[in-house]
């Protein structure tokens, strides 16, 4: 298993570097497989949702595509799949941003009753709460 940074996926995602996309693409088409799969941290999921959403301009839906596209490749293990799939809907359905779904998720899978936050838009989702 090769780990994989933010850097290297969002190259191959946007393609949008004449010398970094190339060695991204080869990176993820052919160096890594279902026998040697890449891993992709919580981390890097939240890394790339930010910078797709604020450097790139992408959209809810075509981040959330993105995420959907990783989740679905056979060549990529991604940490806390589960709870990044929650925040993926949230983010497709505009329930809130990705990091505060994927915040409520993991807090949900560590067994927490309520997320407490001064986070207004993070209030709309299920188990965030003032203090």
């Amino acid at each position: 298993m090769t780990g994989l940074d933010t850097n290297i996926l969002v190259r191959y995602l946007t393609q949008d570097d004449l010398v970094q996309s190339p060695i991204a693409t080869n990176i993820m088409e052919a160096r890594i497989s279902e026998d040697d799969p890449g891993f992709v941290s919580t981390v890097v999921m939240a890394e790339i949702v930010w910078v797709l959403d604020r450097a790139y301009g992408f959209s809810g839906d075509e981040v959330a595509a993105a995420i959907e596209r990783m989740l679905q490749a056979e060549n990529l293990i991604i940490e806390n799949e589960q709870e990044v799939f929650t925040a993926m809907i949230a983010l497709k359905e505009a329930d809130g941003s990705f990091a505060d779904a994927l915040i409520g998720a993991l807090c949900a899978a560590a067994g927490c009753s309520r997320i407490l936050t001064f986070d207004k838009l993070a209030l709309g989702l299920p188990g965030f709460e003032l203090p």
